[in-house]
């Protein structure tokens, strides 16, 4: 095995070899650090050094140099300023990025470790899809957003602007409007010193994970569960582990409590993103149980609770089972009930929690809109936003039932498992035989249809046959004509799939 030295040398030897360099025949300009920095960065630029490669140690570059090592260090620095490499303390200098010479400094290598492994575009892509007029996106889950009551909006809007003038315009607590926080408290529950507002679901998840997580703590979440989740604790640098929400094992999830005493634990369980199912009050019950047990937190997302398509409520939420108060964070939003354009929710918990999210929201965000909460709670207190609801669920249930029968009809028998729920905006569909649900994807996009696969839902690499369409976005028409590419694009994957199966040999 070569020792530690000899591998060094090497490391010298193959950098001047890569960037044809004799060092005798390098001109010994002055200042010489900018001279290594001129071979290394044209290395870069020609593909020569890809991101990643560890350049040699700084000693042993400026023996092969014959400078000194202040020189390799200035050079290697000078590097790093322009974005091309970065060090780490104890691993050595690696080239960062790549440049094309056009700007000074290469934007990529400037970037934070942290960010750079920041890699998944899905929720990016999904808000893409559904903004662009030449897409029927049943990707991002959206209400029926034909259906938002515009007119009755506007007027609401009038009366807070004649009624609120000045409040809208000014700052506000960082906890939210007092009335609007005693609006929510009055409508869905809680206490309004318990409540913050946020500006959507997604920025109460990502102050939660900031708020509780330290990097390598366990997070134990649903499995399936939602991407935006999962994005936001990886951030934080969470170890994932999930459990089947779907069977809802509750002696699963103690082991994963035994195992990994987790930070937290995060669960959907109404009308869940993705899988479309319900939590039973009997497991609801034992959750809690469990989390008073081991001391574990629950981050309890309501964001679909209120959209019901059977007409019977679910079962009580797990911050109403939670009789002391003290173990269940609440997350809700008016995205998927309203609007997601009007970017407003809630975050309900206990007083020690909600100020502690206080301040690491001011840093980023002072205090969420003010006119979207006066309006907002004048729809809530004029019975507007209920009557809106009921028309919502009403309409849901047609476009879900529609949609139903059109994936039914225009797939092939058996190929697509479809799950259709009691509630929520979602369908959860399983392939049969080998399909791939990328190759869906795929097919559908190619034909102006977005949808989504089950991979981002997943902590551990499952959803490769399983498939997330939103029913609610779109009128009943334009589902069917959707759900009929869908049928195609499976059609053509269960082909695909057949044909790259080996024949059996025989014998």
């Amino acid at each position: 095995m070569p020792t530690r030295v000899s591998k060094q040398r090497q490391s010298v030897i193959g950098l001047l070899r890569t960037l044809n360099i004799d060092p005798a025949q390098i001109p010994r300009t002055r200042p010489f650090y900018r001279r290594i920095v001129e071979l290394i960065e044209r290395g870069v630029s020609g593909g020569a050094l890809a991101p990643g490669v560890r350049l040699p140690p700084e000693r042993d570059l400026a023996l092969a140099l014959d400078v000194s090592r202040a020189t390799v260090v200035a050079a290697y620095r000078e590097l790093e300023s322009r974005g091309l490499a970065r060090a780490y303390v104890g691993r050595g200098t690696f080239v960062s990025a790549t440049s094309d010479g056009s700007a000074p400094f290469a934007w990529r290598g400037k970037i934070s470790t942290a960010a750079i492994q920041m890699t998944d575009s899905t929720l990016r892509d999904l808000v893409r899809h559904a903004a662009d007029p030449d897409i029927v996106s049943l990707a991002a889950g959206e209400p029926a957003l034909d259906l938002f009551p515009t007119d009755a909006f506007r007027v609401a809007l009038d009366d807070a602007l004649t009624r609120h003038g000045t409040a809208a315009w000014g700052h506000a607590p960082t906890e939210g409007q007092h009335g609007f926080r005693e609006v929510l408290a009055r409508r869905f529950g809680g206490e309004a010193a318990n409540t913050l507002v946020i500006s959507g679901a997604q920025q109460g998840l990502d102050l939660l994970a900031r708020c509780l997580i330290d990097r390598g703590d366990a997070v134990v979440v649903d499995r399936p569960g939602y991407l935006g989740s999962l994005q936001s604790f990886r951030s934080a640098g969470a170890r994932i582990f999930g459990w089947d929400f779907v069977r809802a094992d509750m002696d699963e999830l103690e082991d994963l409590l035994l195992r990994y005493r987790p930070k937290l634990i995060y669960t959907n369980p109404t009308f869940q993103n993705p899988s479309g199912q319900t939590l039973p009050i009997r497991a609801r019950r034992e959750l809690i149980e469990l989390a008073m047990r081991y001391r574990v937190p629950i981050v309890e997302d309501e964001t679909y609770c209120q959209l019901s398509l059977s007409g019977a409520a679910p079962p009580s939420a797990l911050h109403e089972l939670d009789q002391d108060g003290t173990v269940v964070i609440r997350v809700n939003s008016f995205s998927k009930v309203l609007a997601p354009g009007l970017r407003l929710g809630w975050v309900g918990a206990a007083r020690p929690i909600i100020e502690q999210l206080a301040l690491m929201k001011q840093q980023i965000d002072p205090h969420t809109q003010n006119l979207i909460q006066l309006v907002v709670a004048q729809m809530i207190d004029t019975g507007l936003f209920d009557t809106h609801l009921s028309t919502l669920r009403v309409e849901h249930r047609r476009r879900r039932d529609s949609m139903a029968r059109a994936l039914q009809k225009y797939t092939p028998s058996g190929a697509l498992r479809v799950g259709v729920p009691e509630g929520g905006l979602f369908f959860w569909c399983r392939l049969a035989a080998q399909a791939s649900a990328r190759e869906v994807q795929q097919r559908a996009l190619a034909h102006g249809v977005a949808i989504v696969t089950g991979e981002p839902f997943y902590v551990d690499g499952g959803g490769t046959r399983e498939l997330r369409i939103c029913f609610t976005s779109r009128p009943s028409d334009v589902g069917v004509r959707a759900a009929k590419v869908i049928g195609a694009s499976v059609a053509q994957a269960v082909r695909q799939s057949e044909r790259a199966q080996p024949i059996a040999r025989i014998v």
